[in-house]
């Protein structure tokens, strides 16, 4: 499967923006700044790990010209999932990734805690995408990453 197949039933063609793609970057990074402050709960933490993931995802879809459509269900799914595709997340990332996809759900809609190690689960692959992300856009996409967002 590739991203064009899924063009008209999870994802829309645009043309990618340097500066929403850096402004999206510019975000994960100051997400990533707060999940690294202890003083806060394992739930905020855990939280702004996760929408740091969703931020560099939707970066890395940008990148390849496709955003979800967010009228259809599922768009976070969507995002996790074509991680793959989008910038060469191994499977296994992304099944992790989409476990904490979950996890989020859980704590979100049911009040589940978060753990500990579910916490540094979520911080530790934030990071990991972020380096991926910013490596694959330097290697791939480099005019991306010229423009200085605002």
């Amino acid at each position: 499967m590739t991203l064009e197949n899924l063009l008209g039933i999870r994802l829309e063609a645009i043309t990618a923006d340097p500066v929403m793609i850096q402004k999206l970057l510019q975000a994960a990074d100051s997400s990533l700044k707060d999940a690294s402050i202890e003083a806060l709960s394992n739930e905020t933490r855990f939280d702004v790990a996760y929408k740091a993931i969703m931020q560099l995802a939707n970066a890395a879809l940008q990148a390849n010209g496709f955003r979800t459509l967010t009228s259809v269900p599922g768009h976070h799914q969507t995002m996790i999932q074509s991680l793959p595709k989008s910038v060469g997340l191994p499977r296994e990332r992304m099944i992790e990734l989409d476990t904490l996809r979950k996890q989020r759900n859980l704590a979100d809609y049911s009040g589940a805690l978060v753990t500990n190690k579910e916490r540094d689960s979520c911080i530790m692959l934030a990071q990991e995408l972020h380096a991926l992300v910013e490596q694959w856009l330097l290697d791939n996409q480099p005019q991306l990453l010229n423009e200085k967002a605002e």
